[in-house]
């Protein structure tokens, strides 16, 4: 039985192969690859990814990464394709095919196919002699010396070489694109990043109350403001401008400090040059700014009009956190 010892010497070993390979992919990176980005750019059409085997999962993920970063991809499965499929593949695309040995039956059937039809062909191949790369418009090398796999069976290293290589043309075509991250925003609209990408401070004050005191009001009124409006403080507003801020922890001092505070007035209590953002700004551009000053509220204005107060819980309750 292995001990913990061997468990932790077999994932290094694995971890090791892997890393080693994929760095050496750096050293197959040559002019097809560049012009295998090029002519992607230039399609009309989509990409269309096929493979069989691990080699089609790792498709499914190129095709997920391509889609997700403005290069319009589809999967196709090398087996499906020559029973039906193939009609996915229209007049314009560019298709890339992933085989570690380059010479599988599915793929001697489906290039030719392919190749009747005028797409250009990108070959994603550990075999640069194999029927696939001699077929291939551009070929994409992604020799690996051996596997993981201590018998040299499971696709291990040389699937991560291909995934890594998906990766690479992706990043590769976003750059090209000046894909930004407010183009990413429209991939992505759910979940953590999606909200990161495109939530706005004024989507999460939309609902919140809105407290205000005027300079000379009594303590008492702030106290029952910030009370009743429960975003744990206030703006104080002279003339319609904002002069400063009262939070829950400028109350606690407050009275910490002074035994007798009823003859004092939210001037004698605020805090002066308060944090303010635009209603536009990013909301996690707002996470940020209470980060780096250990703060929970900001006032919010638009056209420098107060216009409420965006709070650390807001952000918490869309995820932004």
């Amino acid at each position: 039985m292995n001990t913990k010892k061997d468990i932790l010497e077999i994932a290094k070993q694995t971890i090791s192969t892997e890393s080693k390979a994929i760095a050496n992919l750096i050293n197959f990176l040559n002019k097809d690859f560049e012009n295998a980005v090029k002519i992607i750019l230039k399609s009309k059409g989509r990409v269309i990814v096929t493979g069989i085997g691990k080699s089609a999962n790792i498709a499914s993920k190129i095709v997920a990464t391509l889609n997700s970063t403005g290069t319009p991809s589809i999967f196709m499965h090398a087996a499906d394709a020559i029973h039906g499929d193939l009609g996915i593949v229209q007049k314009d695309d560019v298709v890339i095919c992933i085989s570690k040995s380059g010479n599988t039956p599915e793929i001697k059937v489906l290039i030719p196919l392919i190749k009747d039809s005028k797409n250009k062909i990108v070959a994603i191949t550990g075999n640069i002699e194999s029927y696939l790369a001699q077929q291939a418009d551009f070929v994409l090398n992604t020799y690996v010396e051996h596997e993981a796999c201590p018998n040299g069976l499971a696709p291990t290293t040389s699937t991560t070489a291909q995934l890594v290589l998906g990766d690479a043309l992706a990043i590769c075509l976003l750059e090209m694109k000046d894909f930004s991250s407010k183009d990413f925003a429209k991939y992505h609209p759910g979940g953590t990043l999606g909200k990161r990408l495109y939530l706005r401070v004024n989507d999460l004050i939309q609902k919140n109350t809105i407290p205000s005191v005027k300079p000379e009001d009594s303590v008492s009124n702030v106290i029952i403001e910030i009370s009743e409006k429960r975003l744990g403080a206030t703006a104080v507003i002279d003339n319609d401008t904002i002069i400063g801020i009262i939070t829950d922890g400028d109350i606690r001092r407050m009275l910490k400090d002074n035994q007798n505070f009823m003859n004092l007035t939210a001037k004698d209590i605020m805090g002066g040059n308060p944090k303010i953002i635009d209603t536009d700004a990013m909301a996690v551009e707002a996470l940020n700014i209470m980060e780096n000053n250990n703060i929970t509220q900001l006032l919010v204005s638009e056209n420098g009009n107060y216009k409420g107060v965006i709070h650390l819980h807001d952000l918490l309750k869309e995820g932004i956190i």
